[in-house]
């Protein structure tokens, strides 16, 4: 066999896992018949009073979104800290180049005020 036999074959079982199930549920699977009760919101099983639409700043999420990249950022780092005697200079190099990119992501996201929680 071809070696792109492998690859057409990964790529058209990347399209059937992920849409097989989609199309069984609308086909076959899914509700057919919606109601009220269905449709209505529900939160911990107590009927919502008022307007159930809560609006929350995106400023959050952007906080939120920082956070989970510098968050990476030392996972990625401490390996390279723990072996930081054996490493050859431009591995050096290349950690500096990795914590210089984030701290001019951190710049950049402090001046827009995505850090400020108000």
């Amino acid at each position: 066999m071809n070696e792109w036999t492998f690859i057409g074959l990964f790529l058209l079982m990347g399209a059937i896992f992920p849409g097989a199930p989609i199309i069984l549920n609308s086909l076959i699977l899914g509700p057919k018949k919606n109601n009220p009760v269905k449709n209505s919101p529900y939160e911990c099983g107590i009927e919502t009073v008022g307007d159930t639409w809560v609006q929350f700043k995106v400023q959050y999420y952007i906080f939120a979104l920082v956070f989970v990249v510098f968050d990476v950022e030392t996972i990625f780092l401490f390996p390279f800290a723990v072996a930081f005697d054996q490493v050859a200079l431009f591995m050096v190099v290349e950690a500096v180049l990795f914590i210089a990119i984030l701290a001019g992501g951190l710049l950049y996201a402090w001046r827009k005020g995505a850090l400020e929680w108000v």
